[in-house]
């Protein structure tokens, strides 16, 4: 088969073929759960943590995926390894994995009730789409604080990741507006920063990296940072942090999934340090390179010429 296959309630099918209905509640209200892992050299890199964070934005949702997490593993497994087959072997991937609450009982009707509370469970992939971060790594981030505010945890548990993103987009625009090569990085009510819509924030003060505590997803890609810092003599710390504390700092970089890890080089329209890469960083993504046996920004920059050069245009290598 020339095209990747997803998972999808129940059944395994090729990509073009994994469509919700309408009357989901996933299209209907963004009601749904999510995560995303990535592969190194093929290989799902920290999928266990991933499943256990899924399990909780289930608990808080309240949704029963019909599945158990051995079931779960396995099919992210299945899915991954028939889609590897589809990219060069120096290339990775993105694992997707979602869960919606069901569909729309007020376009169904009463009779549809079992089926209105039957949750849509997918997983797929994507090629990793290197030419969006190859270069951040030596020109860095542009974060814009915006007047779209983070969501206050009393209306949705910061530590479930969901798919309802519309203040995210809103921001995302706002930012835009400012510098068009910016992202949002949002403040709560109290004007401290929180998170973008794709990482958690880190601030580097001397050996200790400070990273807020409050109103953020807790990111599996921070806890690696955590380990790997403290495997160097380093020391990652939650704290709150200003948006002066990062306009004063040396140096600063997001943590994510799918990049690891990308430098902040500006703010607010000014540059962080030396408004260059800084050597934390540097040390933190060489260290994270060795961790996965995969040199991460080399695998950036390559991945990115071949994917140019021939091409990539759809979720599969054609």
């Amino acid at each position: 088969m020339s095209e990747s296959i997803a998972y999808l309630n129940g059944q395994l099918v090729p990509i073009s073929q994994a469509a919700l209905s309408v009357f989901d509640l996933g299209v209907v209200a963004g009601a749904s759960v999510t995560e995303m892992a990535r592969t190194f050299r093929h290989v799902p890199f920290r999928l266990q943590d991933h499943l256990t964070r899924l399990e909780h934005s289930l608990n808080v949702m309240a949704i029963e995926p019909g599945l158990t997490r051995v079931e779960l593993d396995d099919i992210c497994g299945r899915v991954v390894a028939e889609n590897a087959r589809l990219i060069p072997s120096e290339h990775d991937l993105g694992l997707i994995v979602f869960v919606t609450a069901g569909q729309n009982l007020t376009y169904l009707g009463r009779d549809a009730m079992a089926q209105a509370r039957t949750p849509s469970v997918c997983v797929h992939t994507f090629p990793l789409p290197f030419e969006l971060w190859a270069d951040k790594y030596e020109t860095g981030l542009h974060l814009v604080t915006t007047s779209v505010k983070s969501v206050p945890d009393d209306v949705i548990d910061p530590r479930v990741k969901h798919r309802n993103r519309l203040h995210w987009h809103l921001a995302d625009i706002e930012a835009k507006r400012v510098d068009p090569a910016a992202m949002a990085l949002l403040t709560d009510h109290e004007g401290f920063l929180t998170e973008t819509a794709t990482g958690n924030l880190c601030v580097v003060e001397g050996a200790t990296i400070l990273t807020p505590e409050r109103h953020v997803l807790k990111g599996i890609s921070r806890d690696v940072v955590a380990e790997i810092a403290a495997s160097i003599g380093l020391t990652l710390a939650f704290t709150r942090i200003t948006p002066d504390d990062l306009s004063r700092s040396s140096e600063a970089f997001l943590t994510s999934t799918p990049h690891c890890l990308l430098p902040v080089t500006k703010f607010n329209q000014k540059p962080i340090g030396s408004g260059q890469p800084g050597p934390v960083f540097q040390r933190l993504i060489a260290a994270w390179s060795d961790l996965v046996g995969v040199d991460i920004i080399e695998q950036m920059r390559t991945g990115a010429k071949l994917r140019t050069s021939i091409g990539f245009s759809t979720p599969e290598r054609r």
